[in-house]
This record gives structure tokens, C-alpha cells and sequence, in this order.
């Protein structure tokens, strides 16, 4: 059994996940202060389950919030090290494709479009049959975004905002949710636990 854990974004969520089912799974859309709520809700999710230790830990690694992508890494390294347990890592713009392709099984392909700073939007172009980048991560400015995107349905926080600035298209408002992570292919799931940023950090190294 696989617990997968997300804070990159304004949702907080945590997931079992056995094969391709979820038996257990909570979300919230806390905005903030998920350092605080996460291990509360990973304690009842468990204490719900029976108590099981989680054979393995998925966390969301990015891109999102600077803070946010932090806590749910530093939290699952945590939890892994004390269970003696593998910690691995997927994306949120995965998360929140694969949970666009299974509400819509006809889909092809999406884009997926996240809030990101300085009113800029992290964008990933992503197909299906089978699930695929099609695309690099980048952070752009909705205009930008706008001309890289050209996939008719676009998913995410950023999504009304790309459309918005491209003038057509269909805007799904939606966030990354750890119980996507069941819907992800084993490729997709294999990431090293590191901070996946999306864009360069804003302060820079002084010069010698």
C-alpha cells in the first residue's frame, strides 16, 4: 500500500492507494498552513485504515508553492526515514492531467496550466494513449502561455487564465489531488525527492 501526499499547491490531500484503487483519501484546499494540517490528516487516513504502515510514500514534488513543495517533501522524507519506508516523487502537472484524461476518456490531450509567481503560470502540454509529455515545464505570462498552449482543453488554477488570454478554449478549474497518483503510470511515479520549482529561484548569488 502506497501513501501519496500533496501540498504543492492551495490543496493539502493524502491518499492509500492499493494497485489501481483508493481505498482512503482526504482533501482540503487550505490555501495555507499545511505544515500543520498535513500529519494530522495522514494520522486519521491510517488510524482510518487500521493503522497500517504504507509499504511506500508518493509525494507531489512540484512545481507550486516555494513553502508548499517543501512541507510535503519534508514531511514524506520524514515519515519514510522513520518507517523505513521508500520515499519517491511525481509532479503535480501529471497529477492534475491524469485526473483530466479520466474524467474525460475521449480527451487526447490537455494542457495543464498552475498558478506560478509573479502572475506568471507553469504550463505542460501532456497527451494520452498512452500518457506522455508532449512538452517541456515552462513559466510563462498568460500571454505567452497563451501562444504555447494550443490544446483546446486546459486543466489546472492557471487554466481560466490561459484561456482568458488565448480567447478559446475550455477551462477545467482543478488542482492536484494525491488520489490522482493512482491514475499515474509507474514511469510517472519515479521521481527523486527533491523540489521541483518550475522556474529559476528569484534571489540571486552576489557577485565575487
Amino acid at each position: 500500500m502506497i501513501l501519496a501526499i500533496d501540498t504543492a499547491t492551495a490543496a493539502c490531500s493524502a491518499a492509500l492507494i492499493e494497485g489501481d484503487g483508493v481505498p482512503l483519501a482526504v482533501s482540503e484546499t487550505v490555501g495555507r498552513g499545511h505544515a500543520e494540517r498535513l500529519v494530522p490528516m495522514v494520522e486519521a487516513l491510517l488510524r482510518d485504515a487500521g493503522g497500517v504502515v504504507p509499504d511506500a510514500i508518493l509525494v507531489d514534488c512540484g512545481p507550486g508553492s516555494f513553502t508548499g513543495v517543501r512541507v510535503g517533501l519534508a514531511a514524506a522524507i520524514g515519515m519514510g526515514m522513520g518507517w523505513g519506508v521508500p520515499v519517491r516523487g511525481c509532479s503535480s502537472m501529471a497529477l492534475v492531467a491524469a485526473a483530466c484524461f479520466a474524467s474525460d476518456p475521449g480527451l487526447e490531450a490537455c494542457a495543464v496550466a498552475l498558478n506560478g509567481g509573479h502572475g506568471e503560470l507553469f504550463v505542460q502540454r501532456f497527451a494520452t494513449h498512452p500518457f506522455a509529455m508532449t512538452s517541456d515545464l515552462v513559466s510563462l505570462p498568460p500571454s505567452e502561455a497563451a501562444r504555447f498552449a494550443s490544446e483546446d482543453v486546459v486543466a489546472g488554477s492557471g487554466a481560466s487564465a490561459l484561456v482568458e488570454a488565448r480567447g478559446t478554449g475550455t477551462a477545467i478549474d482543478a488542482l492536484p489531488n494525491a488520489a490522482s497518483a493512482s491514475l499515474l503510470p509507474p514511469a510517472f511515479a519515479t521521481l527523486q525527492p527533491r523540489p521541483l520549482y518550475g522556474r529559476p529561484p528569484d534571489a540571486k548569488p552576489k557577485a565575487a
